[in-house]
């Protein structure tokens, strides 16, 4: 069980990195949940801080959930545990690891428990685990984003797709080497990544949730001269 412990320990303090808070505390002194949607997240370091730091904050938070489901969950002290009935224990191990990693993002120990959505964060876990269907996620995300201009529905339709694709391809068509957790665990995310954003779903009912105005790399409101 020490493994474990290591591993959930260490993935939840390296998804608790505040990429949006670091930066934009350090690089233009500006802390980003006073402003925008006050969200520490890499959508409102876009929409506050432009493209270049919200490239930057998207690419810490996705290398976040790689990190821990693809090399944290590696970390050997002793033996794991059995008990996972039908479940691979490896598959187990390296989702709990990226849990951690969400965990982590959404209530983060250095920034007082208030961070992002977790939404890229759980996209780099995935892409640690899936790649494949990871991608094929991300292309339906891309492709309701530049439809709907919604960054937020176009996460919840990637967040539907995601568990959707693991069904069809493990129970569907029966694919090898495709653990039954994999799916167990993705409905538990998407549940959470849900709740998370219902003040999203609420706007998004009501017509009044933020829309991508144009896809010109974004100057936020500092390059607009709002702060």
């Amino acid at each position: 069980m020490l493994s474990v412990a290591v591993i959930l320990i260490l993935s939840y303090l390296a998804g608790s990195i505040p990429a949006s808070v670091w930066v934009g505390k350090l690089a233009y002194g500006i802390d980003l949940r006073a402003h925008g949607s006050g969200n520490a997240g890499a959508t409102n370091t876009f929409r506050v801080l432009g493209w270049k730091a919200g490239a930057i904050v998207s690419l810490v938070d996705l290398g976040k959930g790689l990190l821990a489901a693809g090399v944290i969950a590696t970390i050997r002290l002793d033996a794991l545990p059995s008990g996972f009935g039908f479940w691979e224990v490896e598959s187990v191990v390296r989702l709990m690891a990226g849990m951690a990693a969400v965990i982590g993002h959404m209530y983060p120990v250095w920034a007082g428990f208030k961070g992002g959505k977790g939404v890229n964060t759980t996209a780099g876990m995935l892409l640690a685990l899936t790649p494949g269907v990871m991608l094929l996620t991300l292309g339906i995300f891309a492709l309701v984003l530049f439809s709907s201009r919604y960054v937020s529905l176009a996460s919840l339709s990637a967040t539907v797709a995601y568990p959707s694709a693991i069904a069809i391809k493990k129970y569907g068509l029966h694919a090898d080497g495709l653990d039954a957790s994999i799916f167990v665990f993705s409905l538990v995310l998407a549940t959470g990544i849900f709740i998370a954003h219902r003040s999203n779903i609420q706007r998004l009912l009501s017509g009044t949730e933020n829309r991508i105005r144009t896809f010109r790399a974004a100057r936020g409101m500092r390059g607009r001269g709002e702060l």
